[in-house]
């Protein structure tokens, strides 16, 4: 059942995506709806009575649905329009992936009672970090637009370029993007904290070196490094977005990437 709400939630994401701006009450309710549906299908997808289900394809998926909230307040908040035509369609397709890639289900039996929490936190700081990516994007895309003239004669401008041109001028949206890092930050923070410290007591086993670690830590390194600059050398523009896309590949990197490539292409069984 939670196969059809999934692909019942994609298709949703992609239409409101790609309506036109001016309609905004069907985009919000579309989302909203889409949304609703997804998170409801993760959740029966995922927990299992002493049991939880783990997996590349189930943790994108949960971060973009937490994106999906966030971008869903910010655009409340702040006129971001052109946002949703870069987070509907890749949540489109984050929600269909557990479908093809269900991972696998860990017994949660003689774990800690901290397991669960670790999860939640480490995905909230994923969503939180993912959407700062987007809005990254975003600013560049309105940087540029900023600085090319439109020539005599040419063509009336898209949606989306029409979109750009109605967002926020980049000094707020520059305040939003330090926002989104800091909390994001304080987050993937608690969750190195939490998975270097209390890994036997997590996992039940020793914390160790792997590809996750590393390049979490990178990644770790990478936006406290932004936030101080930002700090003490009031780093701004191409630095803070060249830092924050970095910093989130990386992170991409961590986990998403480490665990396709362990379990879609060496088959192995990982908690």
């Amino acid at each position: 059942m939670q196969t059809y709400f999934f692909i019942l939630a994609a298709l949703l994401y992609l239409g409101c995506a790609f309506l036109p701006s001016e309609r905004r009450l069907p985009i919000s309710l579309g989302t909203v709806i889409g949304w609703l549906l997804h998170g409801g299908a993760l959740v029966y997808d995922m927990f299992a009575p002493d049991a939880v289900r783990v997996g590349f394809a189930v943790m994108l998926s949960a971060t973009m649905w937490v994106s999906v909230a966030a971008y869903w307040l910010e655009n409340r908040n702040f006129s971001l329009d052109s946002l949703r035509v870069l987070v509907l369609p890749v949540a489109a397709v984050a929600v269909i992936l557990p479908s093809v890639f269900p991972g696998n289900m860990v017994e949660l039996a003689g774990k800690s009672d901290w397991f669960l929490w670790h999860i939640a936190v480490s995905i909230l700081a994923y969503s939180t970090l993912t959407i700062a990516a987007f809005h990254a994007v975003l600013m560049v895309l309105q940087e540029s637009r900023l600085h090319t003239r439109p020539k005599m004669g040419a063509a009336q401008p898209g949606w989306f370029s029409i979109a750009l041109d109605r967002l926020p001028a980049l000094l707020t949206m520059e305040k939003i993007l330090f926002r989104l890092i800091a909390f994001g930050f304080i987050l993937l923070t608690l969750t190195v904290l939490s998975g270097v410290v209390f890994s036997e007591q997590l996992f039940q086993k020793a914390f160790r070196w792997d590809h996750k670690t590393i390049f979490t830590l990178l990644s770790w390194c990478l936006f406290g490094l932004l936030l101080a600059g930002r700090k003490w050398q009031g780093w701004r523009g191409r630095t803070a977005l060249s830092f924050t896309l970095a910093g989130f590949a990386i992170l991409l990197l961590a986990y998403v990437g480490s665990r396709f490539v362990l379990e879609v292409v060496l088959h192995r069984i990982l908690v």
